[in-house]
């Protein structure tokens, strides 16, 4: 019976030694299997921080090329924005052209301001942008008018380049768009 003591006095140790190793490979497969370090992930967070920023600069031109090229090319795209879910390529596209159309073309010195952008890297080819923006600008007739809101980006890595595969629009009501923190968070 001497064994039983020693083997009682062994088993926190044990089982401290079977969670760590548990935990480690745990983290192994994590890494193995689309998960990143630190550096990576801010990495891409300021990679799509800034595809972002450049896609929505209404102050340079070709505006609509730039939007477009957020996407994939061919394929599926969600997008919700309006009160409305699409989740065609092409309607997605015209949706922008109509909107560079009826609004984008007749903003004068417009510039966007930038409230708080929150990136989650879950993984190496997946990610979430998640951000509040407002364009003042003037009207044709030289009145002030800002459009604004919130947007979630669903990312994903094809190949080298990262893609639009999912997003969320919510446009502020106009008497709201005062409200919008500027890009120095004000």
């Amino acid at each position: 019976m001497p064994a039983m003591p020693r083997l009682r006095s062994a088993l926190p140790l044990l089982v401290a030694a079977t969670a760590m190793a548990t935990l480690s490979g745990a983290c192994r497969l994590d890494r193995r299997h689309g998960g990143s370090d630190t550096a990576e992930r801010d990495a891409i967070a300021d990679s799509l921080t800034r595809i972002v920023r450049e896609a929505y600069d209404f102050s340079k031109p070709d505006v609509v090329d730039r939007l477009l090229a957020l996407y994939p090319d061919t394929g599926q795209v969600v997008s919700a924005a309006g009160g409305r879910v699409i989740t065609s390529r092409d309607t997605l596209d015209a949706g922008i052209r109509a909107f560079w159309m009826r609004v984008g073309r007749n903003m004068r010195n417009a510039r966007t301001e930038w409230g708080p952008i929150q990136v989650d890297v879950p993984s190496t080819r997946a990610a979430v942008v998640t951000a509040q923006y407002r364009v003042p600008h003037t009207t044709p007739t030289g009145a002030p008018h800002a459009i604004g809101g919130a947007m979630t980006l669903v990312f994903a890595r094809q190949g080298t380049r990262w893609v639009v595969i999912q997003e969320h629009l919510s446009d502020l009501p106009q008497g709201v768009l005062n409200t919008v923190p500027d890009s120095a968070g004000r």
